[in-house]
């Protein structure tokens, strides 16, 4: 049973909580000012205003934003056998490890933490517990801290730009005369579903397109519309400028 604490229960530390509550096998901490959002955690674990009580964890996740890293992280006087797991975005190791003795994990992971189907990019002192802690929320890929920005833009910001594009066909499900529930449904799930087919089979990207085409059919009717769009160019510019966000984040904490 791992004792975690999680500093900051907004979205992202309440989803964390969420996932992690769903097994059980957990101590659970959830530490805020705010009284509405340790409310919103409150079925998952215990809560507390005291950072004195979440830095009794083994294992702590930072859940704040960039900004107040500075004065919170001090404040937690973590030890060398504790770890500290940071989702501060644009915080990196060097700067954190002058402000804490604790072992230092960076993690970007996502919001689909709270149904299980996390992604996330996890570096630095990744030891076994974290990787069964993130093996119970979803998905994980260790990287080098270098990546991170890219990383921050694909997994972390990710969510937002595929719920845009399930909206998208959704939208299109509508104006062709599905009711708003129906069309929802049906998009999101043929996301779902796609994604798990990607994790799950061997074949390429370009392969599975293949394979749900035929010649003369609907898909490639569709599909034909895309490949000479610039779609692609699009999703892809909109994850780079996230990944610029990052970096332009990153640097505000180097030059300190």
């Amino acid at each position: 049973m791992t004792h975690l604490s999680v500093v900051g229960c907004g979205n992202m530390g309440g989803a964390l909580l969420q996932g992690l509550a769903a097994s059980g096998d957990h101590t659970l901490v959830g530490c805020d000012i705010d009284p509405d959002a340790r409310a919103s955690v409150a079925d998952y674990c215990e809560t507390t205003d005291d950072l004195a009580v979440a830095a009794e964890a083994d294992y702590v996740v930072l859940a704040v934003k960039p900004d107040s890293v500075g004065d919170l992280l001090p404040a937690l006087d973590l030890d060398d056998d504790q770890t500290l797991i940071s989702i501060a975005a644009g915080v990196s190791i060097d700067y954190l490890d002058d402000l804490t003795d604790a072992n230092i994990v960076r993690l970007m992971p996502n919001l689909n933490a709270e149904t299980r189907n996390m992604a996330a990019a996890v570096t630095g002192a990744v030891d076994d517990t974290v990787r069964a802690l993130l093996d119970e929320v979803g998905e994980y890929a260790e990287i080098d801290e270098s990546a991170m920005d890219i990383a921050t833009a694909l997994n972390g910001s990710g969510p937002a730009f595929v719920f845009y594009l399930i909206g998208a066909m959704a939208d299109a499900g509508v104006d062709s005369g599905l009711d708003e529930e129906q069309a929802e449904t049906l998009a999101a799930q043929t996301f779902k579903g796609a994604a798990e087919t990607v994790l799950q089979s061997e074949q390429s990207i370009d392969e599975l397109i293949d394979a749900v085409c035929s010649e003369g059919g609907t898909t490639i009717e569709g599909m034909e519309l895309l490949w000479d769009s610039d779609v692609e160019e699009r999703v892809g510019a909109a994850v780079h400028a996230a990944e610029d966000r990052s970096r332009e984040m990153a640097a505000e904490f180097t030059d300190e």
